[in-house]
């Protein structure tokens, strides 16, 4: 056989998922202490309950309103496996249950005994497993906390690569897979486990594959393919090209939408990726959609607006390492529990072209500039810096911003902005804004259970009509698209959203988008794909 008899393509709807005890990865569970915090909290609660009452579980998988839940779905069977798979979790994650103690225990201690007097003395009372981990500090209203030195804990027994691991399967529809937070990954006949953590670059070629052919043979030992699965690997793979893609070539600029937060900006000098959640191809769907088959050879910046697990979601992110030049991601507070540092997380997951941006910090390129602006809200008023909205300008002067999820509480700030950087061409704009309570990402951080009406008040969501139209009236666009409200089928994994006419996003976005044309102003909500040039 010749080299090129053994060439193969991977299938454009083969599907990786990035796995930390068979969960579904996302930054919480890479980062170590909020990975601490989120196995006791989270995963173990869950599986403790599925154990106990597993018909309860199944029936409120079933109900529209319960999408989201700490439910999982296996119909309420593969209970000795949830099992099986909790004793592992206990036992071979025990260094992060004691992580998780240790963080409760230090804040519970600053609570009571840090009483505005100095800290010194209670560098001797930090729990044993956090020593040399952290730094003890007041705030200027005498209220004590504590911050990691998380560089030092991805170098301890915390951050242990053996629990990373990945699975491949061929995506056939859009609810194929179970949603993301609340059920583990069990072995399944159609899923090749593979057990390599994230960095390894065995990952960079498998899916450099989509689109140059490579020998698939030459993977199954660095993938640790059993035997008895190879038929399954095989079928991952085709003879058949992929669709060539054209770069743009225009003199102007080109802007596609990829789904939810993802958009593509194009000149035929530079290729801006923002907030990668790409669909597969490959299978039938009543929704046209872009996929990996639809971006360039290579991507010069992939813009990150904020850590929430849909818009830093690895399962694309790992799928385009290999052609990514730079990603830019918001700067973070180093070191407090609920802030997990990107740009760390990052590069102990295997990428090293990683650049950090703060407020109103400008990359200057030739016939370019990429400045992030100010983030407001959508997390529950807790102390979160790594977010970022992004204000892009091309050459002829075309300005795009790339507001996401921030939901316009303040528009004097904005004001503020605009007075430096002027008016826009079209603004992306996140309306999602009924989001979930503040417990359901980041309870389990929290030191106490919060108040229910408390907890309902504080939400993880963006902007409404008035907090919108505050920002097309500031930044004066010619576009607006509402975008970034979790619409596409094949996000129901990652978000979990089911809107009727009648739910408040639409009704507020629909008078957003009905007040702009009103206005003259081009605008749309965004679903599928979308493609404009300018």
């Amino acid at each position: 056989m010749n080299q090129e008899e053994n060439l193969y393509y991977l299938k454009l709807n083969v599907a990786i998922e990035a796995l930390v005890d068979r969960w579904y990865g996302w930054a919480h569970l890479v980062s170590p202490a909020t990975a601490a915090m989120n196995i006791k909290e989270r995963h173990i609660k869950i599986m403790e309950s599925y154990i106990k009452n597993p018909k309860i579980h199944a029936a409120a998988v079933k109900t529209p309103k319960m999408l989201g839940g700490p439910f999982i779905d296996y119909d309420g069977g593969r209970v000795e496996d949830i099992k099986q798979l909790l004793e592992e979790t206990k036992e071979k994650r025990a260094s992060m249950l004691k992580l998780n103690e240790a963080i409760v225990e230090l804040n519970d201690m600053l609570q009571t005994e840090a009483t505005g007097y100095s800290l010194d003395p209670l560098y001797d009372k930090i729990p044993e497993a956090l020593k040399g981990y952290v730094e003890l500090y007041y705030d200027l209203n005498n209220k004590p906390n504590f911050r990691f030195f998380e560089s030092l804990l991805y170098q301890s027994e915390f951050y242990d690569e053996a629990a990373q691991s990945i699975s491949l399967q061929l995506v056939e529809s859009d609810d194929s897979r179970s949603f993301v937070l609340s059920t583990p990954r069990l072995d399944d006949e159609h899923l090749i486990h593979s057990h390599i953590p994230f960095r390894d670059q065995v990952i960079d070629d498998l899916f450099r594959m989509k689109k140059t052919p490579g020998d698939f043979t030459k993977l199954v030992d660095r993938l640790g393919i059993k035997p008895e699965q190879e038929e399954l690997f095989k079928s991952f793979f085709t003879k058949t090209p992929p669709p060539k893609y054209e770069r743009y070539q225009g003199e102007g600029i080109r802007t596609r939408y990829f789904g939810h937060a993802c958009v593509l900006v194009e000149t035929k000098e530079i290729a801006i990726l923002v907030d990668p959640v790409i669909s597969y191809d490959g299978y039938e769907t009543d929704v046209n959609r872009y996929t990996v088959n639809d971006l360039p050879e290579q991507i010069d910046y992939i813009l990150i607006t904020h850590n929430h697990q849909d818009h830093v979601l690895l399962e694309t992110l790992l799928q385009l390492r290999h052609m990514t030049k730079n990603i830019v991601v918001p700067a973070s507070g180093k070191g407090n529990l609920q802030d997990p540092d990107l740009k760390l997380m990052f590069n102990n997951i295997g990428f090293d072209n990683i650049i950090e941006l703060s407020d109103m910090e400008t990359i200057k390129l030739d016939k370019c500039t990429i400045t992030g602006i100010p983030f407001l809200g959508e997390h529950s008023d807790l102390d979160v810096r790594s977010k970022l909205c992004f204000h892009v300008a091309l050459h002829n002067n075309f300005k795009v911003l790339f507001a996401a999820d921030s939901c316009n509480v303040q528009p004097e700030i904005y004001r503020k902005v605009h007075n430096i950087l002027g008016d826009i061409d079209v603004l992306f704009l996140g309306m999602e804004c009924d989001g979930a309570p503040l417990s359901w990402l980041y309870g389990p951080l929290m030191s106490n259970n919060i108040e229910r009406d408390k907890d309902q008040s504080r939400r993880l969501a963006g902007c409404n009509y008035t907090q919108g139209n505050d920002l097309v009236e500031i930044f004066k666009p010619k576009n607006v698209f509402v975008y970034a409200m979790g619409l596409e089928p094949w996000l129901k994994f990652i978000s979990s959203i089911k809107y009727t006419d009648e739910s408040k996003p639409i009704v507020e976005s629909n008078k957003l988008i009905n007040h702009c044309l009103e206005a003259g102003i081009e605008a749309e909500r965004l679903f599928g794909e979308k493609t404009i040039e300018y």
